[in-house]
């Protein structure tokens, strides 16, 4: 099946008035309606390839789906030093490093969330 939204997910709903509503879950300020599901997808697809050849005309970026981006699997997260040190101590006193200990937390935290996944 072909992709015609690039990668990025789709949400498909009916609105008060019994429209037929679609968006990216990712850029959800770009949306369409329709009076039938495929009608509000098709008006969705036209207006995703009217926004990239905008991005192009105007020499910039065409978003990425956060699914199609290539991760590296660091980043940098700011936390307060109060959180730090009980995730210190915590890695401490199961005899993990604090990275790994940090891991499985965020891991266990994804996976309760499966819209995010």
């Amino acid at each position: 099946m072909k992709d015609n939204f690039d990668g990025f997910s789709i949400e498909l709903f009916r609105d008060d008035e019994g429209d037929w509503v679609s968006l990216f879950e990712e850029l959800p300020n770009v949306s369409a309606f329709g009076s039938s599901p495929e009608e509000s997808l098709q008006e969705l697809r036209e207006a995703w390839e009217a926004m990239k050849e905008s991005y192009r005309e105007c020499h910039e970026p065409v978003p990425v789906a956060p699914s199609q981006r290539k991760y590296s699997g660091q980043f940098n997260v700011r936390i307060d030093r109060r959180v730090h040190r009980a995730l210190a101590v915590e890695a401490a006193q199961v005899g993990i490093s604090l990275n790994a200990l940090v891991a499985q937390k965020l891991s266990l935290s994804v996976s309760d969330s499966p819209r995010y996944l």
